[in-house]
């Protein structure tokens, strides 16, 4: 009601041309703003803005710990499903005093699962390369066995000079 009431107190040029089509173009007026007034730079201090930087920062933080926490609840193999859950309530229920006790009571298993994960990774990342890398050792085996091929005779030292070429590139 109140937005009706600035629009009805605008001069009637302005209204038809700010909201109804084409019309005279007025500057816009900090005052303007319906419901309220525009945050300006000079009225949002540094330090505020640094502060507001601090508090977004540790809102982030908290969230990201959060996560951890509840990824831990789940990941873990030792417990069953009860205790689980009654961590998750707890957690959920009351966070800040649950997140901090879980990480208390929990910290060295968190590690210790933590640790085990990458390792796992580790050895998986591993594997795959092995699986999808060349067996031959690369250039320098593929030059060797060419080296012995022409020193047996089975090649000549043209052919020998492209196949270490070949190798190389």
């Amino acid at each position: 009601m109140a937005a009706v009431r600035q629009l009805e107190e605008l001069p009637d040029r302005t209204r038809r041309g700010a909201l109804w089509g084409p019309g005279p173009v007025r500057q816009c007026q900090p005052n303007d703003v319906v419901g309220g007034s525009m945050v300006l730079a000079d009225s949002y201090p540094f330090l505020e803005v640094m502060w507001t930087m601090v508090v977004f920062f540790i809102w982030v933080a908290w969230f990201m710990l959060l996560f951890r926490v509840i990824g831990d609840i789940f990941r873990r193999r030792d417990i069953g499903g009860g205790s689980k859950t009654l961590w998750l309530i707890f957690v959920i229920v009351l966070p800040f005093l649950g997140v901090f006790v879980y990480l208390i009571a929990q910290n060295d298993g968190m590690v210790q699962r933590q640790l085990e994960q990458a390792q796992a990774q580790r050895e998986q990342m591993d594997d795959y390369v092995r699986s999808v890398a060349p067996s031959g050792g690369g250039a320098a085996a593929e030059i060797e066995k060419a080296k012995g091929l022409l020193d047996s005779g089975a090649i000549s030292q043209s052919e020998f000079d492209a196949l270490k070429s070949k190798a190389l590139a």
